[in-house]
């Protein structure tokens, strides 16, 4: 009788108030994607049984990426003469060639999690591995600029000055509410001109191990390795930090009632990262030199923990951050973050400049593995393989969904696809055409499963 008084009071008919339920934005929907199978799981059975539910219903996570780097591996090592695909030697230089696409697939990650695109961080990148490098030059070779710089002051002012040109992107697109589409795609035509000016009559700069000043530290990102010993220690520190965070992490939950992932998920995520890590080390660890009488290429490059400490920033940023629970809940229902009181103005804004940002480390790497850059840097080139990377890694095209693990899995698809085909010696518009082909695999997939995901929502309804 209660109900019947409410509803006459109110003057409105029941059909007209469901309407009105229907229509009002569902202020849970942002959060549901993101809830990992290990927070509603109680033992290592219930959580796999949770995953296959998840997966089942059209969040299969990793699983494509992780089934298309097998692919890729199974197909070249079968193709490529001499079997030597799977060699260290090229496995080493896959990641190195990777290493750019896995950093622009991260920063262009962020934007792409909020249902947004930047399509300006190839030539952004061009920008930051420009300054980088002009600014540890020796004054004989650039004395109207700044100079003779330590490499670590010069890579900061770099990564500074393409976090303001993210800054600027996402000022625009959410204060004048232009589409970034638009907004970022003048952004790359201004910053290619820009990268032809900066660059001058000379065509491009350089570095290398023998130059002077500290452009040999610029060019050892790549090709500088860490002692063997080093790096078996640095694995076992990581190990125990980021083991042991979790560990204590995990059981101070247990202890206070509260929801936490079971034991045995968290000793399986432990001894899985100890195994990577030592797979990795232990290749690196080989003899990588090319004939008998050259110098010994032993060690992990520089590259790589730098490329894994920014997916480790990344995944904290958006796992453990209310600042990436807000951009989950952003990319997932806007309408309904803003009701909820979340900064979606700022939000935005945060999500260009670091995608700015990483695609500033992003040209410091490309110009150590170039030994340096010239105006024929492609950087619309390098956008849509980044674009590519984090969609085929996982990532959705339309928001709410995705983690910086995908743009690591991704940016090591497409560079394990590139370098079999150049293996092979195909030309490069092949290249192209075979990324393409995954890419629209990839966003099939994702459209699939979310048409998917929508229709076994409506059936539960």
């Amino acid at each position: 009788m209660a109900g019947v008084g409410s509803e006459s009071g109110s003057g409105k008919a029941p059909e007209d108030l469901g309407a009105q339920a229907e229509a009002a934005p569902d202020l849970t929907a942002a959060a549901v994607d993101v809830i990992p199978p290990e927070i509603v799981a109680q033992s290592l059975g219930e959580y796999f049984r949770a995953w296959f539910t998840r997966v089942r219903s059209g969040d299969a996570g990793v699983l494509p990426a992780l089934a298309a780097l097998l692919i890729v591996g199974i197909v070249f090592e079968i193709t490529v003469p001499n079997g030597v695909y799977l060699g260290q030697i090229n496995m080493v230089g896959i990641f190195d060639q990777s290493a750019v696409f896995i950093l622009l697939a991260i920063g262009e990650g962020f934007v792409l999690l909020l249902g947004e695109i930047d399509l300006s961080i190839g030539y952004v990148a061009a920008i930051g591995g420009i300054v980088a490098g002009l600014l540890v030059q020796p004054q004989a070779t650039n004395p109207d600029m700044f100079h003779n710089w330590p490499w670590w002051g010069a890579i900061l002012i770099a990564l500074l000055i393409c976090a303001v040109i993210g800054g600027i992107n996402g000022f625009i697109v959410t204060r004048l509410r232009v589409s970034s589409l638009i907004v970022t795609l003048a952004a790359q035509m201004v910053w290619f001109g820009m990268m032809i000016v900066i660059l001058g009559q000379a065509g491009g700069l350089s570095v290398s191990a023998t130059a002077p000043g500290d452009q040999k530290q610029i060019y050892g990102i790549v090709y500088g390795f860490l002692d063997v010993w080093v790096s078996w220690v640095g694995l076992a520190l990581v190990v125990a930090v980021v083991g042991g965070s979790m560990w204590l992490r995990d059981s101070s939950r247990r202890r206070s009632g509260l929801v936490a992932p079971p034991v045995g998920l968290t000793v399986a995520k432990i001894v899985i990262l100890a195994l990577a890590g030592a797979i990795v080390v232990y290749i690196c660890s080989l003899d990588r030199r090319i004939g008998e009488h050259s110098n010994p290429v032993i060690g992990v490059p520089w590259v790589v923990p730098l490329v894994l400490a920014v997916v480790g920033g990344a995944t904290i940023l958006l796992e453990r951050t209310q600042f990436g629970r807000h951009v989950y809940a952003v990319g997932g229902n806007p309408e309904a973050a803003r009701r909820a009181g979340v900064g979606v103005t700022a939000i935005r804004t945060w999500a260009f400049v670091i995608a700015g940002a990483t695609a500033g480390l992003a040209g410091v790497v490309a110009v150590s593995y170039q030994s340096g850059i010239t105006t024929n840097f492609n950087g619309g080139q390098n956008v849509l393989f980044a674009v590519a990377a984090a969609v085929i890694g996982g990532t959705s095209l339309f928001g709410g969904r995705g983690r910086a693990i995908h743009g690591l899995l991704g940016g090591l698809t497409i560079g394990a696809i590139y370098n079999g085909l150049f293996a092979l010696g195909f030309p490069v518009q092949v290249q192209y055409i075979a990324t393409g082909l995954v890419l629209l695999a990839a966003v099939s997939v994702d459209a699939l499963a979310r048409r998917n995901a929508t229709a076994g929502s409506v059936a539960r309804a």
